[in-house]
């Protein structure tokens, strides 16, 4: 099974390392970083840089597409060769994903209409305006859509992708393997149980 992640400008790498990560260890799965050109690509905060070893073109149709978020999707957005890709990508995928506000654009790349979805919780609201149904949960999945909410949840929308491509031992194996015991030292999480007046700093931090 070839699993693509495309690379832009300012993506997180939580976004496209936690599902990497998870996705690679399976068998039968090769996970390719792909980009306009191959080579390195620069994370939101720049100092970090994932190298895409092959081009949009080198991948048209992969079986599994997982598209990271981050404050370069807004520049991204009218990334007309990379939505392009998206968009062909999808026509023989067997799931098409995304983390974070990843789900934007697969939403640009009209994707996302009628479906439901979800992203960050910041920016939830928003997927309204592709045509998509807001949805607020970890991992949403619309037929062979697959959406993720902020950066950490592309881990548990990696395992649930395994659980269907493979089944539930394989999944189970890989969580196992990379001891995805999470037990975080707050409950700061969500903006349902995070103290009053956090939200608007997180924004800041990742905006």
């Amino acid at each position: 099974m070839n699993i693509a992640i495309p690379l832009y400008p300012r993506f997180t790498a939580l976004d496209a390392v936690g599902p990497y990560t998870v996705l690679a260890f399976a068998p039968g799965c090769t996970v390719t970083f792909v980009a306009a050109e191959p080579g390195p690509v620069l994370d939101d905060r720049g100092s970090l840089s994932l190298a895409a070893t092959a081009s949009y073109g080198d991948l048209p149709a992969p079986d599994v597409v997982v598209v990271p978020g981050g404050p370069g999707t807004i520049e991204a957005l009218s990334d007309t060769e990379l939505l392009s890709w998206i968009a062909r990508a999808h026509e023989g995928t067997r799931w098409t994903t995304s983390v974070c506000s990843g789900s934007f654009l697969l939403g640009a790349a009209g994707l996302l209409k009628g479906r439901r979805a979800t992203t960050h919780w910041g920016w939830l609201d928003q997927l309204a305006g592709f045509g998509a149904e807001p949805v607020g949960e970890r991992v949403v999945i619309d037929g062979k859509i697959v959406t993720a909410a902020g950066v950490s949840a592309g881990i548990d929308m990696a395992l649930s992708l395994l659980a269907a491509t493979h089944d539930e031992e394989t999944a189970q194996t890989v969580q196992l393997a990379i001891e995805y015991d999470p037990r975080p030292p707050y409950s700061a999480g969500s903006p349902k149980t995070a103290p009053a007046g956090l939200s608007d700093k997180a924004l800041a931090l990742i905006g």
